[in-house]
């Protein structure tokens, strides 16, 4: 097991860190935070860089990249702002569902689109009454000669409203049948008609955007069916594993640029004539969580280098996303108690912090779910 990262992984990052430190200093982040507003400018200087093309095959025109360039992307996007990792990857996961799922005329048409960023993609799974529980999903597609009839409600689809975005809607297309055989990945436009997207006020993430989607009577032509009628539970499986060690990168990148605010701040912060860093409390505060960081990231890279290996790693991924999930809330916390009054304060980034780590136990598959998955993992039965 040899988690050393090749020169070229080495590039990609300092390429990666000093993209984001020139493209998206601190006022730029509080803005597109206050003001709501989505990083267009950012997303195309991931473009003009390679970043969407980065984990697809050379044939198409993609970079060659392995799950551990793109998590070295999903950490250095999240430790300038998680959100930012969140509109990176909704549309890279989706690609690569086309990627593994989608036909030949898929590929040749969607790829090239999404790699000079003529589109973006957006993921829309959840409902109101089906988030974990995605068997409860209702919304369902009917066919009707070459195209398909779509209605029904999503709800939390992230960067959905985003403008040129392509959801990935996954909908019931037998509804007689279970989830796991009924339901089928559909890509709409998001300006199609019949198509109803709300913009949600969120604590935290607000830069993205969080929508509720509906759908009435919408049309979609039959050919944005990927990887055939009713085979979407396999389009959700084939995406699980990087998705989620992807997930737990950007968790250790959030948690690390909290944890440098905290640790500087600790420094420079003087009180009774001293830096509050001194304080037996404070210092091994910070000590606790850098040595929890490191445990989250090397279980993190643990997965991310099984899973490049070609090895099954379930339970090593589910680990590192709670963890590492549950590390970046933990991280955020303290760092707002030891910023005290300034952390309160919106002028200050520990706030964002704390709002933004509270969605990673809960995005991507909930703390509760990674433990119902590791317990069932060591033979447990949870009712």
């Amino acid at each position: 097991m040899d988690f050393a990262f090749t020169d070229e992984q080495k590039l990609l990052r300092e390429t990666v860190r000093q993209l984001m430190d020139t493209h998206a200093p601190p006022e730029y982040i509080r803005r597109l935070d206050r003001e709501q507003a989505y990083p267009y400018e950012l997303y195309e200087k991931w473009v003009e860089a390679g970043l969407l093309s980065m984990p697809f095959p050379e044939e198409y025109d993609g970079l060659g990249g392995s799950v551990i360039d793109l998590t070295i992307i999903a950490e250095e996007l999240a430790r300038k702002s998680p959100d930012f990792f969140m509109s990176y990857a909704g549309s890279v996961f989706t690609g690569l569902n086309i990627m593994r799922k989608g036909t030949e005329e898929q590929k040749q048409h969607w790829l090239p689109k999404l790699f000079a960023g003529e589109v973006r993609m957006a993921i829309a799974i959840s409902e109101p009454e089906a988030g974990s529980d995605i068997g409860a999903m209702r919304t369902y597609a009917v066919r009707d000669g070459d195209h398909y009839v779509v209605n029904g409600q999503k709800l939390w689809a992230t960067g959905a409203g985003a403008k040129d975005t392509v959801m990935n809607v996954y909908l019931k297309t037998d509804r007689e049948k279970n989830y796991r055989e009924g339901m089928s990945l559909l890509l709409i436009d998001n300006d199609t008609p019949g198509v109803q997207l709300r913009k949600l006020d969120m604590l935290g993430r607000r830069c993205t955007g969080t929508y509720e989607v509906f759908f009435n009577d919408v049309r979609v032509p039959a050919d944005r069916v990927v990887g055939g009628e009713n085979k979407g539970w396999d389009c959700v499986l084939a995406g699980l594993q990087i998705e989620r060690v992807c997930s737990a990168a950007g968790s250790c990148g959030g948690a690390l640029a909290a944890f440098d605010l905290a640790l500087n701040y600790a420094k420079e912060r003087v009180q009774f004539g001293r830096p509050i860093g001194t304080n037996q409390s404070i210092a091994h505060t910070l000590a606790d969580l850098q040595t929890e960081i490191d445990a989250a990231r090397t279980l993190m890279w643990r997965a991310a280098w099984m899973v490049s290996e070609g090895q099954d790693a379930l339970r090593e991924i589910t680990m590192a996303k709670l963890f590492a999930s549950e590390v970046y809330v933990k991280v955020a916390n303290a760092g707002m108690q030891i910023f005290g009054g300034y952390g309160y304060s919106m002028e200050y980034d520990m706030q964002r912090h704390f709002r933004d780590s509270r969605s990673s136990t809960i995005a991507a598959g909930t703390s509760e779910m990674q433990r119902n998955v590791l317990a069932g993992l060591m033979g447990l039965k949870i009712r």
